[in-house]
């Protein structure tokens, strides 16, 4: 192809430290293009980097590729295609790099005894993401109540700026309860994405691999698996487009198919939701039930592919050839980009996608306009009557009571309560109620939109007779049923939380898995067996707990 390229020999620091000496110069010329040793790490040689790539770019002529071209063509070996690319490597390497004979790292070799022990290596992986869970509770509450206080203060300000009327509604319940409802997730997604890329530079996620990997093997997992699954608690998207480097058509197939099934980040402010509303200022008892979250859904995807070996894909995994990376310390700077990356994903998309539909929520919780039902003008006229009477406090009582029965009814009327209701039988044997049920449909276009939805749904509708705007936490506690019973009881919230796990609800992941396997039956089969699966889990919870006289 003979592009400009400049190649980058990237941890030389570490190369240096372990004595290894590479001739740069006899390098360039062996491959025809310039050499720079870097440091990504601690940005040694980073401006050398920069001006060969200005000077290559300026000077461009084609490389002879002579060299690369016979590495690329392979007649040498039967067995294996790339045998020809790795002893070209291998002479390269040996022709410019000299190393002294390497000893045993024997606190490496320590460490590595109980980190990728059969037994003690899972529990000491279940023990640090305990950990990480744990403190992505304790250090996210203080900046999320901080969050949570900017929004409400902003609602009560525009709130008296704005006339009360429908424009006031639009800000405060569309846009800014909206938008402030998934904003103040963002310091917990930011102190997981922190604590992942520390794990990942200090080594220890190859340790996990590792240990992994033998029970992946098992239930009809590649190793190689691992990787597009742990990048799938980011997103299920690039997860499935990096299942390419498995060879074998099963393997890939069954790890596209399992990769949702991973927590992405998504799910993230779901979670936290539902959980904060279980266990309010209890961050251990938070933090277990995070980590629970995430091994029910590895645990699915495990359970989902032993079940598709037995029977769509069967055959028996390849197994892994893995090399252990030395440990480090984990580079602080690095972890910050990375962190500062996802944030700004989360931001950028909280202020489009979602500020999109909150406004369009708005507008089905909002129209058509309702009559004032005859119960409301019979609750005023008393409550009239009762201030004629003297009795100020029990016509204030009764005035804020008239008020939510209208909003209340105004919303069980509008385009969105019609659309909940219609769902609302099939969801009910889950104890979801209508208003929840439209928070689910439109989960379908990003799953973390439920929180959103609730906060538009829950602050349209609710009293106009509060002298402040309630936060999302506050109107979902206080949320009521028809029949006056509260509407997250524990039953309700896990229900929801096992459905939120389990669900296949980001139409996108589809769209990839039919481009990744070449048709829709795959993403079809995916869609279907991921809903079915996150309805009958959801099903069984509510209802045993229910059983258990747990409401």
């Amino acid at each position: 192809m003979t592009p400009p390229t400049v190649l980058a020999l990237n941890m030389i620091d570490a190369a240096d430290a372990d004595g290894i000496k590479i001739d740069v110069a006899g390098l360039a010329i062996e491959l025809g293009c310039p050499v720079i040793p870097v440091s990504a790490r601690t940005g040694r040689g980073i401006d050398d980097l920069k001006r060969a790539l200005d000077e290559t770019l300026d000077n461009h002529t084609a490389r002879n590729p002579t060299t690369l071209q016979a590495a690329m063509a392979c007649h040498a070996c039967a067995i294996c295609p790339f045998q020809n690319r790795y002893t070209w490597t291998e002479g390269v390497a040996k022709r410019h790099a000299k190393s002294k004979t390497e000893k045993p790292d024997r606190h490496t070799e320590a460490i590595d005894r109980i980190l990728t022990h059969p037994v003690g290596g899972l529990a000491a992986f279940l023990s640090v993401m305990a950990v990480m869970f744990y403190l992505i509770f304790q250090l996210a509450t203080v900046p999320m109540d901080l969050i949570d206080h900017l929004f409400v203060t902003l609602g009560s300000v525009v709130a008296k700026w704005i006339p009360a009327g429908d424009l006031q509604s639009l800000a405060v319940n569309g846009i800014i309860g909206g938008v402030g409802g998934i904003l103040v997730f963002l310091p917990q997604i930011c102190i997981l994405f922190f604590f992942l890329a520390l794990l990942e530079d200090t080594g220890y996620l190859a340790r996990a691999a590792f240990v992994m990997e033998r029970l992946m093997r098992r239930i009809g997992l590649p190793g190689k698996a691992f990787v597009p699954l742990l990048s799938a608690h980011a997103c299920a998207i690039p997860a499935i487009m990096s299942t390419r480097v498995i060879e074998d058509r099963r393997d890939r197939f069954i790890t596209i198919l399992i990769a949702p099934l991973m927590s992405c980040s998504a799910r993230i402010p779901v979670y936290t939701l539902v959980i904060a509303l279980l266990f309010p200022r209890q961050p251990g008892l938070a933090a277990l039930t995070f980590l629970g979250a995430y091994a029910v859904g590895i645990g699915m995807g495990l359970l989902a592919a032993f079940v598709m070996k037995r029977t769509i894909l069967p055959g028996e995994a390849r197994p892994l050839v893995l090399e252990l990376p030395r440990y480090r310390i984990p580079g602080v700077r690095t972890a910050f980009l990375h962190m500062y990356d996802q944030a700004r994903m989360f931001i950028k998309q909280a202020g489009t996608v979602i500020l999109l539909i909150s406004i369009i929520l708005w507008a089905l919780a909002t129209y058509p306009k309702s009559e004032t039902p005859q119960e409301v003008h019979d609750m005023r006229a008393e409550a009239a009557q009762l201030a004629a009477a003297g009795d100020t406090d029990g016509a204030a009582s009764l005035t804020k009571e008239a008020a939510h029965h209208e909003d209340q009814y105004a919303l069980a009327n509008s385009y969105a309560g019609r659309l909940g209701r219609f769902f609302e039988p099939a969801l009910a044997p889950l104890g979801f109620n209508w208003q929840i049920g439209i928070g689910i449909v439109t989960s379908f276009a990003a799953r973390e939109v439920i929180v959103s939805t609730l906060a538009v749904v829950y602050g349209v509708g609710s009293d106009r007779a509060e002298e402040e705007p309630k936060s999302l936490y506050d109107n979902l506690r206080s949320a009521k049923r028809a029949d006056g019973s509260p509407v997250f009881t524990t039953a309700t919230a896990f229900s929801l939380l096992i459905f939120y796990i389990l669900a296949a609800q980001c139409l996108a992941t589809q769209v990839v898995t039919r481009k990744e396997t070449g048709s829709w039956k795959w993403a079809a089969l995916q869609l279907v067996y991921m809903n079915v699966l996150a309805y009958a889990a959801s099903f069984v919870i509510y209802q045993t707990l229910r059983a258990c006289g747990i409401s």
